[in-house]
């Protein structure tokens, strides 16, 4: 390959507007060459809107194209992406498919790239957020210097495999899974305990989906606390922010004498909640038009510097079977979701909840005795 900038089809326009977008921001990176779809309105409106072709076939591709980008349902999940990901990759095109994907499958996809001399590699734009990427950060200068104790996190069951991809960046190994116990005695999260890579974790999973919608009525993305001997880390939100608690230690002079006034350990004077990296709120609007994509944007120029020859495929292919193969592990535990057709948008406005909080003043008696 001595062509640097990639010609680069998408393979799907639902969740595949996302990649379309993020093409956009590597001009000098790869070139958008076409839209493979069904030959929806929707897909017809995103091929015009680009100024692309419109392909309904594989067979109809141009020979020239170097990069496709497979965002349709995996075989795991029902659909037939996995089954064009090995087609086009036959054709010795690279292809980077949406997650997840299932291990085996996966195996079959990266033994046809080598066959062909091709890169395959699954897709997942979660890892590569703002607020993951600056937990991610963290959590890694932490585990450095201390032990991670237990890990509490709460998730939908549709983005699982992106928890996996998370633990697998974070942890020194994700091996073994064992499964401790499994509650779906309802309400709409399941709870699964067990231990990742020999850490304590409980698992609290959204595990239900309308089967007419069934990428929303999300009660959350992901929500994940690491504890450790000084502290937790959190990632609130899977858009941030990330938040460190200390924990809390009550040195021997207060439990004496019930004074600090003359020497207080310095760990005492850490806040309790210290908010780390950018504290900005972003709004869904931002989210979906600016850091979906850009978070795909950084997951493809990752793809492309593979596929010309600056990182290894090799390392690369035994992480993404290992967290596939862990992520499967976990779900089977798990088990299916739970349907729930007929569920509506009730947005509740943000406001309502800042005049209930306006209404509750600070600690007035705290602050008589700091003046004291």
């Amino acid at each position: 390959m001595t062509r640097k900038k990639l010609r680069t089809v998408v393979c799907g326009s639902t969740f595949g507007q996302f990649y379309l977008k993020a093409l956009k921001m590597l001009p000098e990176e790869l070139e958008l060459a076409g839209l493979l779809a069904r030959g929806s309105e929707r897909s017809k409106k995103w091929a015009e809107y680009y100024g692309i072709n419109l392909y309904t076939e594989a067979s109809q591709l141009p020979d020239d194209i170097d990069l496709a980008c497979v965002v349709l349902r995996s075989g795991v999940m029902g659909g037939k992406g996995t089954d064009l990901s090995m087609n086009l990759l036959a054709r010795g095109i690279h292809v980077i498919q949406e997650q997840p994907v299932h291990h085996k499958d996966m195996a079959a996809c990266f033994r046809i790239a080598r066959q062909k001399g091709v890169f395959f590699q699954p897709g997942d734009l979660y890892v590569h957020l703002p607020a993951v990427r600056r937990f991610i950060a963290c959590a890694k200068v932490m585990l450095e210097r201390q032990n991670a104790l237990y890990i509490d996190a709460a998730f939908a069951s549709q983005v699982s495999y992106p928890l996996m991809h998370i633990f697998s960046e974070i942890l020194p190994s994700i091996r073994p899974w064992k499964t401790g116990t499994v509650s779906r005695d309802g309400g709409p999260f399941h709870v699964l305990t067990g231990t990742l890579g020999k850490i304590p974790v409980i698992l609290r999973v959204h595990n239900e989906v309308d089967p007419d919608d069934p990428d929303n009525y999300l009660h959350l993305l992901h929500r994940i606390t690491i504890g450790s001997e000084g502290g937790s880390l959190s990632l609130t939100d899977t858009h941030g922010p990330v938040v460190w608690h200390p924990r809390l230690h009550i040195p021997e002079n207060l439990k004496t004498f019930g004074d600090l006034s003359d020497a207080c350990p310095e760990h005492l004077l850490e806040n309790s909640t210290e908010m780390l990296g950018t504290l900005s709120p972003v709004n869904y609007k931002d989210i979906l038009t600016k850091q979906w994509p850009g978070a795909i944007a950084r997951d493809l120029s990752s793809m492309r510097k593979m596929i010309l020859g600056s990182s290894n495929m090799d390392m690369r292919a035994q992480q993404d079977l290992l967290c596939s193969s862990q992520w499967h592990e976990m779900t089977a535990a798990l088990g299916y979701p739970v349907l729930r057709p007929g569920c509506s948008h009730q947005p509740l406005p943000v406001n309502i909840l800042k005049e209930a909080a306006a209404t509750i003043p600070d600690d007035s008696f705290s602050d008589q005795i700091a003046k004291e």
